[in-house]
């Protein structure tokens, strides 16, 4: 029998080894599920709090104007490449996948339509995640383990107010502005491809995407990205405030944020498709 764990010689060792790695296998699963549970809980509360900070007095202008700046300027070349070789890489695919179908004048409008309803706002709220998020999550952090948070507290100040509302107001703002730059960029670039690439004519790729462009795909891309933006803030901050042990935790809390926050916005993206696909059909057919 080694020693401090199952026995390992022998067909009933074997046995005995496995059902204690199972064993730790579904203990480690329900500790994480305890965990996802216990994180979701508490970005709902500090959700509400943050709500309830908001339109309390003092209403820091400058904090959030400084946010508005970092989150939303400081995001546009970021978003903006993006948006530009997304555009147009899918328009060279969608070209080719065309062709194949003498369709090739319906790729100014898939584009468009994507674009609208898919990728500019998720592919920003990558973007945002990894720039912004992981930012917040290590600026929250850095503070919570030095005790400046606590210091807030002695000095009578909010850090819900002065820290988490600054940054959730802003990000729920920015982001539809953010998604609107990565759907003309992206577009332009798709436009470059086509036009002067694949040599689809100009009044054909603009004339599709305003004979199947509705106002309520874009509309319906804005709307997920105000989601996405208030739910990245969340969690940054979320997974900032609750940071400990260091700087070793503060990067622990970091990685976290930007991968929960990541995943976040896929998961939640299926549900608010579905959401909307549904609103439009009905609005579609009562009108």
């Amino acid at each position: 029998m080694t020693e401090g764990g199952p026995p390992s010689d022998g067909p009933v060792g074997a046995i005995t080894s496995a059902a204690f790695e199972a064993r730790e296998v579904v203990t480690q699963v329900g500790f994480g599920a305890i965990r996802l549970i216990e994180d979701i809980g508490g970005i709902a509360t500090l959700g509400f709090q943050t709500l309830a900070w908001t339109f309390r007095p003092p209403f820091r202008l400058g904090l959030l104007f400084e946010q508005l700046d970092f989150i939303g300027v400081g995001s546009i070349f970021v978003v903006g490449i993006t948006g530009l070789f997304t555009g147009m890489v899918f328009a060279v695919q969608t070209y080719h996948a065309f062709s194949m179908f003498d369709a090739t004048g319906l790729v100014g409008a898939t584009v468009a339509l994507a674009l609208a309803r898919e990728l500019a706002p998720v592919f920003a709220g990558l973007m945002v995640t990894a720039r912004v998020g992981s930012t917040m999550a290590t600026e929250l952090g850095s503070m919570r383990v030095t005790e400046q948070v606590d210091a807030l507290y002695t000095m009578a100040v909010s850090p819900l107010q002065y820290l988490v509302v600054p940054r959730v107001v802003a990000c729920v703002l920015m982001m539809p502005v953010l998604t609107m730059l990565f759907d003309v960029v992206g577009i332009l670039g798709a436009y470059g491809v086509s036009v002067f690439g694949k040599g689809i004519s100009a009044a054909v790729f603009l004339g599709r995407i305003k004979t199947w462009v509705d106002p309520e795909d874009i509309i319906g891309g804005l709307i997920k990205a105000a989601v996405f933006g208030l739910l990245i803030s969340l969690i940054a901050c979320y997974k900032g405030f609750n940071a400990r042990g260091g700087a070793k935790g503060v990067g622990r809390a970091t990685n976290e944020a930007v991968v929960m926050a990541s995943v976040t916005v896929f998961i939640v993206d299926y549900f608010l498709s579905v959401l909307l696909a549904s609103f439009w059909t009905i609005h579609t057919r009562t009108r």
